[in-house]
């Protein structure tokens, strides 16, 4: 990777979980990137993750670790942005597994995933710190920081974490210039603590408005589907025979009755998210003709791939949000005695009020069934509505960066 400690300052890092496989949280180090170059061009981030990675090939960034970093930068005059995402409720072993491969991983869930002592230990020698929240940052990590700013940053589940987790991020929050959240429960979760936090859309909400010319020019499904096609993903852990049969099912249904073609692409190939032989499985099982597996993990790929669908169902929530985005029906789906989460967080909060939200596996027909009888003007409406309340959202913060 280029040599991130030697560019000259301004010093402004771009900070998130960019640093693995992982749709939305690549594209927002882009959208940050942009809404920072479009008001100062000169200004060169550095992007950072907890570790080092270089997902160019992917769509992404080379992405320094933030360890590093910090060893170099401590009393230096950064500005630091965290790009977005669920990274109040990411704790240090969760982190770690998620950098390595999926081998790997199973490796070490068998080797440490009972044994809490050593579990935590080797995640604090892979990540390089103590911290049990090592995504979140604050001062004690760059203490003449001349901002430390939260972006659209999500903690669904925050109130339901460990003591010691949730007080450690209450306190680097604390020690922040600028906090916003991107849905209504993280923001009252915050304002029980004492921290007020502005309400913004998820960055990605942005995407077709920065980037629809280079998306266009990515790869294009619908020549295989001449009706057009929905864009379905799920994660891994509904590889049961049980739920497969169920899914299956579902979108037998619907391809029945739309004659819509189905697509099944992975949102994420780090542990924890994405199995392509998962969805082979299910392939095999499933009546409707028209189904193919999309293999590409190129984000760009995977934008166009929904920007060119004619909805989109799964489990990821920026797969939502390029749809969003895009103006086009979606539909999340969980396992029927899974808790709210953050795809209910944040649909509860910005969807239009009578489009299907989080649905249980057995809705998944009705539900995109009635997501794409919605009115699309509607839909492209609240597409504007939500990237014009992100770019106002953004000032603050870009305010912030561009005056250090």
């Amino acid at each position: 990777m280029p040599d991130a400690l030697s560019l000259s300052k301004p010093r402004t890092i771009i900070f998130g979980a960019f640093d693995r496989h992982n749709f939305g949280d690549m594209l927002f180090a882009h959208v940050v990137a942009r809404l920072l170059a479009q008001r100062r061009p000169e200004v060169e981030p550095v992007f950072a993750g907890c570790g080092q990675r270089d997902l160019r090939a992917h769509g992404g960034h080379d992405v320094a670790a933030l360890s590093q970093l910090a060893q170099c930068w401590r009393d230096e005059p950064v500005a630091l942005i965290h790009a977005g995402g669920e990274l109040l409720t990411c704790d240090a072993w969760e982190a770690a597994v998620m950098l390595t491969t999926p081998e790997e991983a199973r490796i070490r869930i068998a080797r440490y995933g009972s044994r809490a002592e050593d579990r935590n230990a080797w995640a604090r020698a892979e990540l390089g710190t103590d911290a049990r929240a090592p995504y979140v940052i604050g001062r004690e990590t760059f203490s003449r920081a001349t901002s430390i700013c939260f972006n659209a940053i999500g903690g669904a589940t925050l109130d339901a974490r460990e003591a010691a987790l949730r007080e450690e991020v209450l306190g680097k929050l604390r020690s922040g210039d600028h906090i916003s959240v991107r849905d209504a429960p993280t923001q009252a979760t915050l304002k029980r603590a004492g921290i007020d936090a502005q309400l913004v859309p998820d960055p990605v909400s942005l995407v077709a408005e920065l980037f629809d010319e280079r998306i266009r020019t990515h790869s294009d499904a619908r020549h295989a589907f001449p009706r057009g096609y929905l864009a379905v993903q799920f994660s891994a852990d509904f590889g049961d025979d049980a739920t497969l049969a169920q899914i299956a099912h579902q979108l037998d249904r619907l391809g029945k009755t739309t004659g819509l073609g189905i697509v099944l692409f992975r949102a994420g190939a780090a542990p924890w998210h994405d199995d392509i032989a998962v969805y082979a499985r299910m392939a095999a099982r499933m009546r409707h003709p028209a189904v193919t597996i999309f293999e590409s993990l190129n984000v760009w790929d995977i934008c166009a791939l929904i920007a060119k669908s004619e909805g989109f169902a799964g489990t990821s929530l920026h797969g939502r949000i390029v749809a969003m985005a895009y103006g086009l029906p979606r539909v999340n789906f969980q396992h029927a005695d899974a808790d709210a989460c953050k795809q209910h967080a944040y649909a509860s909060t910005w969807e239009i009020a009578d489009a299907p939200g989080l649905v249980p596996i057995t809705a998944i027909h009705a539900a995109m069934r009635e997501a794409l009888a919605m009115d699309r003007a509607a839909l492209h409406d609240k597409a504007s509505a939500l990237a014009k309340a992100h770019r106002a959202g953004f000032e603050p913060i870009a305010q912030r960066v561009l005056r250090s």
